[in-house]
């Protein structure tokens, strides 16, 4: 009929041994993945059938959906041209603040659960901070951020207070949540944390609740001051369930105020991203929804923040979502107890060489944005925060039983209340027969 077809073969799933080798070369071959080290260079404007554009201009113009994760702009500028540097001296002291707050806090999480302080699963964020700082550093206070199970840092970057944090790990009343919430489930109502969610793909629909909150409060309500954004994180492995899809089409057929980020760092657990996903390119499931998708170097932050800028402007003017896949990788395991055996050891190197913090660092004194003593200071400063937040946790007071059914039911006088006003469980009769309280 005027064409021929040829079948290609599927490529066999490969075994473990394979899928790490196969990570390890692709990690060191100039491809757009794991790492490139090409240039800088947009593909051929892809256009939307909303017209839909990425950046300032015109509405008639192609949408940009991808920018390649290497450099965004040329940082081998001279040193005394101060228009061309990415970030400001008040910026750059402001996220490196940030980011050594998050390691900071993370480092301490590892030693107190291995004291036993903290319980049940605790998932580090170590190696991710260009992505949280990056990103929330930009946002105002009633912007909102909903996050996944590798939340701490993402509440601290909001402005949570540390000790609140550390608090909620020590499953206490002066956490963030009263100590209900652990790890996993960070909350601020008056940070506008939206909450952690343990399972993957669940805090999406959150996220473009929220979303669509801000727009019904701009367009029915009349508040034309509420240009409020909002973030939702999570990883590569949520990419693949079907919240994410269903999300992504609702935030782009609504035009909502949110950001979709990716955080890939490459494995779900123990399962390679590559071997999960039949295109592990997630940003090109944005253009298929009719919205930007950006592909970013994770582990640099000053170019997070240039997609982020974009991305938070395009929201703020009702132009609506953004999906952004940010390269990371986590230092750690996928959580303190996983002995991260499955990874390469080579490609664990690779990526620690490119330690976010170090390269902000050299960036700033290279360019004569902080001197090393500046730098010095805030490390000490948050050293000091950090152990002030294990004080403060560890002299805080455990919750008391009656705790134990607040929150549950959104009536406070519901099923945990007795005829007397008191708490049920309070009862010594009330557990009998169930598992001891």
């Amino acid at each position: 009929m005027g064409f021929s077809a040829k079948l290609v073969q599927p490529l066999p799933l490969l075994n473990t041994t394979t899928a790490r080798r196969s990570a390890s070369e692709n990690m060191n071959c100039a491809s757009p993945f794991l790492g490139s080290t090409h240039k800088l260079r947009l593909p051929r404007p892809i256009v939307s059938s909303t017209r839909t554009h990425f950046g300032s201009g015109s509405g008639s113009a192609p949408a940009i959906v991808a920018v390649k994760s290497d450099v965004i702009k040329d940082n081998k500028k001279p040193k005394s041209d101060v228009s061309n540097l990415l970030i400001t001296k008040e910026e750059g002291l402001e996220v490196y603040e940030d980011m050594i707050l998050g390691r900071a806090f993370e480092d301490m999480c590892a030693q107190m659960y291995y004291r036993g302080k903290m319980f049940g699963f605790v998932h580090l964020y170590n190696g991710q901070e260009a992505v949280s700082s990056g990103f929330i550093k930009l946002l105002k206070k009633e912007d909102s951020v909903v996050s996944t199970y590798r939340d701490h840092v993402h509440a601290l970057s909001k402005g949570v207070p540390a000790s609140q944090v550390m608090s909620e790990l020590f499953g206490k009343t002066t956490g963030c949540c009263r100590g209900q919430g652990g790890s996993m489930h960070m909350f601020s109502k008056e940070h506008n944390v939206l909450g952690g969610f343990a399972f993957i793909g669940e805090g999406i629909p959150v996220a473009t609740g929220a979303a669509f909150t801000s727009k019904y409060r701009r367009e029915v309500l009349k508040e034309a001051d509420c240009d409020h954004v909002t973030m939702a994180f999570f990883g590569d492995g949520t990419c693949n369930n079907g919240q994410f899809f269903e999300c992504l089409n609702m935030a782009a057929l609504w035009k909502l105020p949110i950001i979709f980020v990716v955080e890939n760092n490459l494995w779900a657990i123990g399962m390679s991203h590559l071997r999960a996903t039949s295109d592990p390119q997630i940003w090109k499931k944005g253009p298929a929804f009719g919205m930007p998708g950006i592909h970013v170097d994770g582990m640099d932050v000053l170019k997070v923040r240039e997609v982020a800028k974009e991305a938070v402007g395009r929201a703020r003017r009702g132009e609506g979502p953004t999906l952004i896949e940010c390269e990371t990788y986590r230092f750690r395991g996928h959580s303190l107890a996983d002995p991260d055996e499955l990874r390469d050891p080579a490609e664990k190197a690779h990526y620690a060489a490119r330690d976010p913090i170090t390269s902000l660092k050299k960036y700033m004194v290279d360019n004569n944005l902080a001197t090393e003593a500046e730098l010095k200071a805030i490390e000490k400063k948050i050293d000091e925060v950090i152990e002030e937040a294990v004080e403060f946790a560890e002299e805080s007071p455990a919750p008391s039983r009656s705790q134990l059914l607040e929150n549950v039911f959104a009536d406070p006088k519901g099923f945990g209340i007795g005829p007397d006003g008191k708490y049920r469980c309070e009862d010594p009769k009330f557990t009998e027969g169930t598992a001891q309280v």
